[in-house]
């Protein structure tokens, strides 16, 4: 096995895993969880060279990091950088309510579900887009970074537009946004941006919501607690964060017309991964797993071999003609 690739984290300081894990399925939203899969995924990715670990307070209502905070206890001769985010436990999330007492307690129970002293990475978690223009939230996330509570912070976004306000603000390190096959906007203004002002881009949604591993058909049935079944229609939260706002047929007809580019010996889930991983600007891409054999397979698309030049043409071209039309104005 190739030894896991590292990136920088902008100009965080941190290395890390290219193939990163997103803890947001082991806490909640995706159906019932399992906690001794949950748990193992954990350590098959650390097994397999992950170090980047992100969830959020509100996966499973601080399950999700719980449970990180188990697996890294259980492993204290292993690497974890752990990112979370605060802010989605709001219900509404309003503007008004990012104020310096609620960050600070956000923090205090992250600091207390992850059993650390300091968060590595803070991230805001889809705040609405007037936050972006309040300097006074990023004034307050400074002066936790002054007080040692943070290390670093970052911001979650649903739309290139915020990431784009949120980088404007010196001390953002990272960008947190959907970019996947069938969401390609950030690559066009974002990156290069991001890239100049050297703030690392974590790739999150990497499979659509598993659309892009090629295993659902239309007769895929979801749980009722998995939001692929109750937010089809954005309902719950942004559309976009359920199939990266691709009509699910939609979604399953581009997929048909992408399975013939898998390399040999790679599965579906990893040529999207590895289509990813080919923009630089990323550092990198967090991918859920709720098994052991999930986490395996996303950490082994780390050493596919670059997609040729014919793929990823081939890639845009069904992006383009299938997937564009509905999302690319949107997010």
């Amino acid at each position: 096995m190739a030894p896991m690739t590292r990136r920088r984290l902008g100009r965080t300081g941190l290395e890390v895993s290219e193939i990163g894990f997103g803890g947001w399925a082991i806490g909640g939203g995706w159906g019932a969880t399992n906690e001794a899969d949950a748990i193992a995924a954990l350590h098959t990715a650390l097994d397999h060279g992950v170090n980047f670990f992100d969830t959020a307070d509100v996966y499973g209502d601080g399950l999700s990091e719980r449970r990180i905070a188990a697996v890294r206890k259980a492993r204290p001769e292993s690497e974890m950088i752990i990112a979370t985010k605060a802010g989605g436990r709001l219900g509404p999330r309003a503007a008004e309510a990012y104020t310096p007492a609620n960050l600070e307690r956000w923090v205090d129970r992250s600091l207390e579900n992850l059993e650390v002293e300091s968060l590595d990475l803070l991230q805001l978690h889809c705040p609405p887009t007037e936050v972006y223009y309040r300097p006074e939230v990023f004034d307050a996330l400074d002066d936790m970074v002054a007080r040692a509570r943070i290390r670093h912070y970052g911001v979650s976004v649903e739309k290139v537009e915020e990431a784009l306000k949120a980088i404007e603000y010196p001390s953002v390190e990272t960008v947190q946004v959907i970019f996947n096959v069938f969401r390609q906007r950030p690559a066009e203004l974002l990156f290069r941006e991001a890239a100049a002002r050297e703030v690392g881009i974590i790739a999150r949604v990497p499979l659509a919501s598993g659309l892009l591993t090629g295993t659902m058909s239309l007769a895929t049935a979801f749980d009722v607690g998995d939001h692929r079944n109750f937010n089809r229609d954005g309902s719950a939260f942004d559309i976009g964060e359920t199939f990266s706002g691709v009509e699910f047929a939609t979604g399953l007809t581009a997929v048909e017309a992408l399975r013939p580019l898998v390399p040999p010996g790679a599965t579906m889930a990893q040529l999207a991964l590895r289509w990813i991983l080919m923009f630089g600007a990323v550092s990198t891409v967090i991918a859920g797993a709720r098994n052991p054999d999930q986490a395996q397979g996303n950490a082994d698309a780390s050493s596919l071999a670059p997609l040729s030049e014919d793929t990823m043409t081939a890639i845009d071209q069904v992006y383009r003609k299938s997937i564009a039309p509905g999302v690319h104005h949107r997010w």
